[in-house]
């Protein structure tokens, strides 16, 4: 047996040396292609710098030929004036050589006389014998010397160093989650962030066994993300960023963990009413298949007696939650969350279809009888919406109702402060308070919703909105009102 052992674990270190080596030959093998793909985007590079050289050559070498042109165009101009200047002049002066050798005085006067004149107005005395440009080029020089040692200077771009998450600054609240880091040190040629985020139920750092995956986000230019629409179905979640520069990516920051603790449940459907068709967070009032399942829970009755139904065995979790009890019967369209409130702040939400004529959203305390409707004990809390002839809106409990005289939301926020006492609903959207229950609960509470003619569909795992916790301060802070249909336990 010692033997086989030896063998075992020998057979094993071989195993793990040949995957090793084939590693290693894989990463030479890597390491060959990565060079390769270097060197070639390092000729792009050097390809695009020569190319904005070329380009940059081009279009000085032509502002020079066109400075050299205009130079060249002002001194023509300026020797054809002279050469017609001359020649006037040259004529000028041949016609008074020729008046010399008048003998008349009179006519020697007259030609005198003519080529003063003709002498006063001559181009060539009117001419600038300056060049109207300089021969010279100077300033059309460059000095390259600041660029050569610039580019003397390019050097592989520098791994950027891994940013540093400001746990203080990050935030959970309103379903996202803001999570904000900086560099260790500025760094100008950081082009972009990448995000890195996973949800876990596990405290500290991430471990490796039995986590999911990374979800990314990438090209984030700023150095604060926010993740929105977020459910919190785990405790917590993973957070880490790394920085990018145009070729490399850094090391990954530290991971953090946040918590994300919410409440998340889903509808009881072995606890709900027959007329209700129930599927995780929806419910629909289904009259037709109540009556077929009506037919065959008779017939089950007969056969089986007082024996519990399989489904309803009390090992079950949400068994337990429902204290064994029967499905709910005639007008109590009723179906329970399958998660008990038993501490704490929690908030969810609920959406009612357009169509929908009649319902209710509130809590209960676990074992509410098969005919029990929601606010009419008082052991259930609850608002009312009936739709069927005229809209009604209104806060029960214990068969007591209030009339609110408010426009009914699309959907409607419950926040459940267990340990407080305090269950408030809210318009989800606007965040508006609509009504609130003050009482000491005794038992532990599950999310109850009544429907008639329409359907339901909840949401969970949300997280408290700022807005709602903002008002509670304030509404306790003031010592909230006390509504007649509080009920102190």
């Amino acid at each position: 047996e010692t033997l086989q052992r030896i063998v075992s674990t020998l057979v094993t270190k071989n195993d793990e040396i040949h995957n090793f080596i084939d590693m290693l030959n894989h990463t030479i093998s890597n390491v060959q292609v990565n060079s390769s793909n270097a060197i070639s985007e390092l000729d792009e590079e050097f390809d695009g710098l020569y190319s904005v050289l070329h380009e940059m050559k081009g279009s000085m070498a032509n502002t020079i030929q066109q400075e050299e042109a205009r130079k060249i165009q002002a001194l023509q101009d300026q020797l054809s004036q002279c050469s017609r200047a001359l020649e006037s002049s040259e004529e000028l002066l041949e016609l008074a050589v020729q008046s010399l050798d008048i003998k008349n005085p009179v006519e020697l006067l007259e030609a005198s006389r003519q080529i003063k004149d003709s002498v006063t107005v001559a181009s060539a005395f009117r001419l600038s014998l300056k060049p109207k440009v300089s021969d010279s080029m100077t300033h059309m020089m460059v000095d390259f010397a600041l660029e050569k040692r610039m580019l003397q200077a390019v050097k592989f771009l520098p791994v950027p160093k891994a940013p540093e998450i400001d746990v203080a600054a990050c935030l959970v609240a309103d379903n996202c989650i803001t999570i904000s880091w900086r560099m260790p040190e500025e760094d100008s040629r950081i082009d972009h962030f990448v995000l890195e985020y996973r949800k876990t139920n596990f405290d500290g750092l991430p471990r490796l066994k039995g986590e999911q995956h990374w979800e990314l986000v990438d090209y984030i230019k700023a150095t604060q993300y926010t993740l929105s629409g977020l459910k919190f179905d785990t405790k917590y979640m993973n957070l880490r960023v790394q920085a990018c520069n145009k070729a490399v990516a850094g090391e990954y920051s530290d991971p953090v963990t946040l918590e994300t603790k919410a409440f998340v449940f889903s509808l009881d459907s072995t606890s709900s009413h027959l007329n209700l068709k129930v599927e995780d967070t929806y419910v629909e009032w289904d009259p037709t298949g109540g009556k077929g399942q009506e037919k065959i829970k008779g017939k089950e009755n007969k056969n089986r007696s007082n024996t519990a139904s399989p489904k309803r065995s009390t090992n079950s979790p949400r068994a337990s939650a429902r204290g064994g009890r029967d499905r709910f019967a005639g007008e109590s369209y009723t179906v329970l969350g399958d998660t008990a409130v038993e501490s704490g702040q929690h908030y969810w939400e609920v959406r009612a279809q357009k169509d929908c004529k009649s319902y209710s959203v509130g809590v209960t305390y676990r074992n509410p009888g098969k005919f029990d409707q929601l606010g009419k004990t008082n052991s259930s809390w609850c608002i009312h919406i009936n739709n069927w002839l005229q809209t009604t809106f209104s806060a029960k409990h214990n068969n007591k109702a209030k009339t609110l005289d408010i426009p009914v939301p699309d959907r409607i926020g419950v926040y459940c402060d267990f340990d407080g006492g305090q269950l408030s609903f809210y318009n989800a959207n606007s965040k508006a308070l609509l009504h609130t229950f003050r009482t000491k609960f005794t038992q532990p509470l599950l999310p109850g919703f009544m429907i008639w003619c329409g359907g339901l569909t909840v949401s969970t795992g949300l997280q408290v909105p700022s807005a709602v916790k903002t008002l509670q301060k304030s509404e306790n802070g003031l010592g909230g009102s006390t509504s007649s249909l509080n009920n102190v336990a």
